[in-house]
């Protein structure tokens, strides 16, 4: 039970005369509490009394109902005596005014809501019912697992009688419908993959459920999982026409119909459609709204539901704020027009020349103002306080719309604001104006990718865009989403008919190039950035350049100072006057980011500017020290002991320091993608070993799975570039991680080159560490290629260079690692022992994740000696450090072990779900060979089960791609094929 649903049950039932605390449950055994003393229910058959009143609701029992549902129809002669004497116990026990006598019978009496288990869990159910009419599948979903949650095993056990076990019945079978109820919720949220295991399980417990059959076979089918869901049918129709003698029913033939036929329908989860919002559109003094405007729903229906509220209120001020180019101006206008009938007295509008050259000054705008509202030119004054004060007066009991488009500040707008009910402004600025008060403040993004698309066609025209909708999303997506990028690009192609999208897109592929692409007439995408750049102070200017030269989606403040080498404070003052300029955006608090666009620019900047070519280089050098010296500290309290950090690269400045291993974590996996960006830069930098090894100290990203690919284009750059440089250390280093990245992957042939040219570069650069890893990588290459001579001699070696080294942690991987080669030469207490003297080094250095992988280590030999419980205790433990760690890979691994283990216990129902939640934990991470093994072992336990054409499935997916990586392991699944799957015991390989 989880802790929302207990509380539902366990806080203190209330009366008038206070708290009266009983509560009770039959959602298990039939129990009550008084506040959190547990009272007395007495005997078996007390229980079933106390179950039966309870079980009514409320509705008196007579002594002859109570009597048959306790013995039916063999009571015995002192029944009536024996239901006067339990009766009289429990009144004793809860209170006479709970349980009252009436008419000859009993009844319990004065529950509030939230005392019995099942009131709640109806109550929950219905509530459930209601979110799912409202359209509400998520919240349906979370109330049925709070209702599920009640229930502790099953109900009323050892409760006696015929009525106990006919409530049992029903109250199981409602069970069920709820979890079939929840499961469809979750479906309709797109939870597919999850629910698979779950399901699987449950058709394994209740074998003829047909709706649970059909949720796992729209589940399998909306997972990519056809052939297995279609198998789900046929194991299905076999099962009930030998048990029953019956076909499946309509609705599970006609999903298999739809699965057959590939019905669109099936794909995704349906979902309510929201209706569009209609805002009337009516003209007036106005610009004129542009007649390819697209998207912008959320914008155009909250700035709309405001102006139509300014009717009756106090004026309503909404002010759009945003980078340059990202359509203020446009939208304001468009909603503008739409809410025209809401201010039928008129609608002004003025460019207020937004730059401090060139803005408009406020008295110049109310004269302007006054006149168009019909004021003559004699009876305007000439101060700007006098020409405000007659503006109000002017406006008052009007209702009338006023656009102050482009603003330079706050200070400008004020005296231009109407102060009357009825009416509204709308202001657009390239600031934010924080400190005009009472203003709706609204921060326009980007357009979105669909959006961007649809706004570069109706421009550009569909009939040339419909057969190019790959090149034209590259051409949106190079223009950062912008609209004004977008129309400029749209509008150069629309003029020249001999160029086709993919040409454009080519052309906007060069970055350095791209911005001189985006002008066409007097538009052009720099020229607007360059207005907003020279209004900056420039330390802002120094700022805005710097920090654009890092790769990577944003940046954190501790980062962006280590960039400019300023302290955190000065930093944070210059990038939130950044932020109020538009010119860079904080997405969360203490992260900053460009538009791609604006990035461009800054590096354009930053490369022209004369004063700063040494500082660029010094720049970036600063921001590589600071991931460096941070992920050495990170990597140090996840590995205590370990040596590696010896071995690394000095930096020239200090990184965070953590004390605790989860804010440690926190850090790396939230700086995964700022961390490769900025190593995979290095390889234009040149700073090739601190990039290096940048990328060692953050292994556990490549484990993790979260950065599987980003972190090998990394290291596979830098390998390059090392070897260009001739840089033997480097490029030693780089090797030994993509050996261990292909080894994690199932590539072992490549990942052997890449460990053997480590060991020999390693050699030659005198890296003892390096020749240490590489050789511990041979070593558990040749494992898994069954050479096992050569992986022994590997794995010695390396042993000799860590202990040499002083390195205790690498030593102890290394011996669990020889534990897999004792164990594959049929050496298993041997191999008990090594993995068991690893374990004990990482527990001496405190070291939990490598501790966890020498458990891991360990469990596969307690298998093989058929210790079973023991293995399956060491995997639980590695599992729960897997994830407390975030590896990804090695939890589903994990998970895939465990399900061996059940296997090799004979529990294949229980293997079949952790093989099912090990696909889903794994996903994509890991490489396909990882995927194979655990299809492999589901096959059996899905065979074992007597699914027998879902085991075929599995086992014709594992094969193919065995296949394609020619390895070993197809012969045996192959064999298992044209064996025609027979009902084996699984062996352990």
């Amino acid at each position: 039970m989880d802790d929302a649903s207990r509380e539902l049950v366990r806080r203190p039932v209330m009366s008038p005369d206070g708290p009266v605390a009983l509560r009770f449950s039959v959602l298990g055994p039939v129990r009550a509490w008084r506040g959190d003393e547990a009272l007395a229910s007495g005997s078996p058959q007390q229980r079933g009394l106390l179950a039966a009143l309870l079980l009514r609701g409320g509705r008196t029992a007579t002594a002859a109902e109570l009597i048959d549902a306790l013995w039916g129809d063999e009571p015995p002669s002192q029944g009536l005596a024996a239901i006067r004497t339990y009766a009289s116990r429990l009144r004793k026990i809860l209170g006479p005014d709970v349980l009252v006598s009436e008419s000859g019978g009993y009844a319990i009496r004065g529950l509030p809501d939230g005392a019995l288990d099942l009131s709640t869990a109806q109550d929950l159910a219905e509530r459930a019912e209601r979110a799912r009419a409202n359209g509400e599948p998520g919240r349906a979903s979370d109330l049925l697992r709070r209702a599920l949650a009640l229930w502790d095993g099953e109900a009323l056990p050892g409760v006696p009688g015929p009525y106990a076990e006919n409530q049992r019945v029903r109250l199981e079978e409602w069970r069920l419908q709820l979890i079939e109820f929840c499961l469809d919720m979750e479906l309709e949220q797109g939870h597919h993959a999850e629910a698979v295991s779950e399901l699987t399980a449950l058709t394994v417990a209740h074998p003829m459920r047909e709706q649970l059959r059909e949720l796992l076979m729209l589940a399998l089918y909306r997972s990519g999982r056809q052939a297995e869901a279609l198998a789900v049918y046929a194991d299905t129709r076999r099962l009930l026409a030998d048990e029953l003698g019956l076909n499946p029913r309509p609705a599970l033939a006609e999903l298999q119909r739809r699965i057959l036929q590939a019905d669109p329908a099936l794909a995704q989860p349906s979902a309510p459609q929201p209706e569009s919002a209609v805002v009337p559109v009516r003209p007036a003094q106005l610009p004129a709204t542009v007649p390819d405007f697209t998207g912008r729903a959320a914008y155009v229906e909250e700035l709309g539901e405001a102006l139509a509220s300014a009717n009756g209120q106090v004026m309503v001020v909404s002010a759009l704020s945003g980078i340059a180019g990202v359509g203020k101006t446009t939208l304001a206008v468009h909603v503008a027009h739409q809410a025209r009938r809401e201010f039928p007295d008129g609608q002004l509008y003025v460019d207020l020349q937004g730059l401090p050259a060139t803005r408009t000054e406020p008295e110049t705008v109310l004269g302007s103002f006054l006149r168009a509202l019909g004021t003559p030119e004699s009876a305007i004054p000439d101060s700007l306080e006098d020409r405000a004060a007659l503006y109000r007066s002017v406006l008052d009991g009007r209702r009338v719309l006023v656009l102050l488009d482009n603003a330079y500040d706050a200070a400008q707008v004020r005296p231009l604001l109407p102060g009357t009910e009825g009416c509204a402004a709308l202001i657009t600025a390239r600031g934010h104006l924080g400190d005009l008060a009472g203003a709706r403040l609204v921060d326009v993004g980007v357009l979105s990718p669909e959006e961007a698309l649809e706004l570069f066609t109706r421009i550009v025209g569909h009939e040339r865009v419909a057969g190019e909708r790959a090149a034209a999303l590259d051409v949106v997506a190079a223009c950062g989403f912008l609209p004004l990028a977008i129309r400029i690009a749209a509008s150069r192609l629309a003029v020249r008919r001999t160029w086709t999208v993919s040409v454009l897109a080519a052309k906007l592929a060069d970055e350095r190039r791209r911005l001189d692409e985006l002008q066409a007439g007097d538009l052009a995408v720099k020229a607007t950035f360059e207005l907003a750049h020279g209004q900056l102070e420039p330390a802002q200017a120094r700022a805005f350049r710097l920090l654009g030269l890092a790769d990577g989606p944003d940046i954190s403040l501790p980062a962006a100072a280590a960039v400019l080498g300023l302290p955190q404070e000065d930093t944070e003052e210059l990038l939130e006057s950044l932020v109020d300029t538009s010119l860079v955006e904080s997405p969360a608090p203490g992260r900053y980011r460009y538009h791609d666009l604006l990035r461009l620019y800054a590096r354009a900047r930053a490369e022209r500017d004369e004063q700063l070519p040494g500082e660029r280089a010094a720049a970036l050098s600063r921001l590589l020290d600071f991931y460096l010296a941070t992920a050495a500290g990170v990597y140090a309290l996840e590995r205590p002991g370990d040596r590696l950090i010896e071995h690394l690269e000095p930096t020239a400045g200090d990184g965070l320091v953590f004390t605790a291993r989860a804010e440690a974590l926190d850090w790396l996996f939230g700086e995964a993608r700022a961390l490769l960006s900025a190593a995979h830069q290095a390889v234009d930098t040149g700073e090739l070993r601190k990039a290096a090894d940048l990328l060692l100290a953050t292994r556990d990203l490549a484990e993790s799975g979260s950065e599987f690919k980003r972190y090998e284009s990394a290291v596979t750059a830098l390998r390059g570039a090392a070897a260009a440089a001739g840089d033997e250390r480097t490029e030693g280093r780089t090797r030994t991680a993509l050996a261990h990245l292909h080894s994690l992957t199932g590539r072992f042939g490549e990942a052997d080159h890449e460990a053997r040219e480590a060991v020999r570069l390693g050699g030659s650069a005198g890296d003892s560490w390096t020749m240490g890893d590489a050789l511990n990588s041979r070593g558990v290459i040749a494992v898994h290629q069954n050479r096992h001579e050569d992986a022994e001699a590997h794995l010695s070696r390396a042993v000799a260079y860590f202990r040499a080294l002083g390195d205790r942690p690498g030593e102890a991987g290394v011996l669990c690692n020889l534990s897999r080669v004792h164990l594959a030469t049929g050496r298993t207490a041997s191999a008990i022992a090594l993995a068991r003297q690893g374990i004990e080094i990482h527990d001496a250095m405190g070291s939990s994740v490598r501790g966890a992988n020498g458990r891991y280590a360990l469990a596969l030999a307690l298998t093989r000696s058929g210790e079973l419980d023991l293995a399956s205790n060491c995997l639980h433990e590695a599992l729960g450090v897997f994830r407390e760690g975030r590896q990804k890979l090695w939890e589903g691994m994990s998970l895939f072990r465990l399900a061996e283990v059940d296997l090799a216990a004979r529990r294949p129902a229980q293997a079949a779900v952790n093989a099912e939640t090990a696909l889903i934990t794994l996903g994509g991470i890991g490489g396909e060979w990882h995927r194979a093994n655990v299809l492999t072992v589901l096959g059996h336990a899905l065979s074992e089960l007597g699914q027998t054409r879902r085991a075929v499935v599995s086992w014709s997916e594992a094969l193919d791609v065995y296949e394609r990586l020619h390895a070993p392991e197809a012969e045996a699944v192959r064999t298992l094929l044209l064996d025609g799957h027979p009902d084996r015991t699984y062996s352990l390989a």
